[in-house]
């Protein structure tokens, strides 16, 4: 028995409307419930909206660029078997359902060996429903992880707001087969390391449980796959910014009936850009093939923003062609957007390195990670005034640090000492900037 039936947006948290992004199934498809149908996108994160029903796409109601609300429609559904309202509500059991008949398949003949069902388990055996459900894949690329058993909250997405493509998928099964980091879904991770432990630490004393931001958990999801999957390498240095910071305040003085403020950071910036035009391998990307890798012909420098959600990396585009004043009062305006939550999702995009600057709270040195896909950032510590040799006596200079960490597989130490160096004597001579 058939009916046909309406998928609609379910609650989708304080927003009015959301845009629709990407349109993951066509008519004819077979859906299972809970298969993503679109993905949607509001100014902070993506979300994918599921079915409620499973059974064949007869019509879908919605195109990319629509804005959609709660209880708008997504497509009309041939619903196969029914689905009463109660099993719609149990989130949990269409997961099961899915898995179920994979994980019992081949355990079940009774003539099989024992030492054949152990040594093959099913390969959904091991994979966390919860967090395979809520992996940022097509229902084609689902389908196909649980063939090849891999658990997809293990599995770094290339595609679009980080969406997990078929090529992820088998990249990371080439690495765990060349990488011997045991099976593909197994209780460790795929570098061969043994899961944390799930401890109650109610039973040491009283705790507090906090729920991250959206934008905590997709920051954090990102850097572990980028800290796991880039070998890095951080260089350090220091830079003589003692006549560039005179320089800064003379200008803060001069420009301050235009409302303009002069930070170090749009100094760092041009010296940054001027460094990838220099030492071109730095403004690259490596393919996810890892055959070859792509030259930028622009110069977007992407800056991380502290905010009360989390970190955050809009990009001023093109500060080759900008004055300091141009990009002053851009990192002002993009710092504003980010604290108030009104970035697009395209304020975040197109970068070429990243900066990460912690001068203003302090800290002597860290190491930064790179911001994939690019392949290099630069951190800038706390400046401070040290005794510097001249040749024949001590001066006081004011010396800010910096941290340059980089992708080993585009980037020779050498080459990262030269651009730290390079960038050190610009920002050591304010006029070399305008060279």
């Amino acid at each position: 028995m058939s009916e046909m039936v309406e998928v609609k947006v379910p609650d989708i948290g304080d927003f009015d409307s959301v845009e629709i992004i990407e349109v993951l199934v066509s008519v004819g498809d077979q859906i299972a419930e809970e298969d993503s149908l679109i993905t949607v996108e509001s100014d902070k994160a993506s979300m994918e909206i599921p079915s409620s029903h499973a059974g064949t796409v007869k019509e879908i109601k919605v195109n990319v660029g629509d804005s959609i609300a709660e209880g708008g429609v997504v497509a009309i559904v041939e619903a196969t078997g029914g689905v009463a309202p109660a099993e719609v509500e149990k989130q949990d059991e269409p997961v099961a359902k899915i898995e179920a008949p994979q994980t019992e398949e081949k355990p079940k003949p009774a003539t099989a060996p024992v030492p054949a069902v152990q040594d093959r388990p099913s390969p959904t055996a091991n994979i966390d429903p919860v967090s395979f459900k809520n992996a940022h894949a097509s229902p084609a690329v689902r389908k196909f992880a649980r063939e090849l058993g891999v658990d997809l909250s293990k599995v770094g997405g290339s595609g679009r707001n980080a969406r997990i493509v078929k090529d992820d998928v088998q990249a990371f099964v080439k690495q765990v087969m060349n990488t011997g980091g045991g099976s593909v879904n197994g209780g460790g991770s795929a570098l061969g390391v043994e899961p944390m432990p799930d401890i109650d630490f109610s039973q040491f004393g009283e705790v507090e449980v906090q729920a991250l931001s959206k934008i905590n958990k997709l920051t954090g999801k990102f850097l572990h796959r980028n800290w796991v999957s880039i070998p890095h390498v951080t260089q350090f240095d220091e830079a003589d910014i003692t006549s560039l910071e005179a320089f800064r305040k003379q200008s803060n003085v001069e420009y301050a009936d235009q409302g303009v403020k002069f930070t170090m950071l749009s100094f760092i910036m041009k010296a940054v850009a001027a460094g990838l035009k220099k030492y071109p391998r730095f403004n690259s990307s490596l393919e996810p093939s890892g055959e070859n890798l792509i030259l930028k012909n622009y110069f977007n420098i992407g800056v991380a923003v502290d905010t009360p959600d989390g970190l955050v990396v809009p990009v001023v585009r093109d500060v080759d062609k900008k004055s300091l004043v141009d990009i002053s009062m851009e990192l002002r305006e993009i710092s504003a957007k980010a604290r108030d939550k009104k970035l697009k999702p395209s304020d975040m995009q197109g970068g070429c390195m990243s900066i990460s600057s912690l001068g203003g709270i302090g800290g002597t040195k860290f190491t930064p990670i790179v911001n994939a896909p690019e392949v290099a950032i630069l951190g800038v510590s706390k400046a401070e005034m040290k005794p510097v040799w001249n040749g024949s006596e001590f001066e006081p200079k004011l010396m800010c640090p910096l941290c340059l960490s980089y992708d080993h597989r585009v980037i020779d130490g050498a080459d990262g000492a030269r651009f730290i160096t390079y960038v050190s004597r610009l920002l050591a001579d304010a006029r070399r900037l305008l060279l």
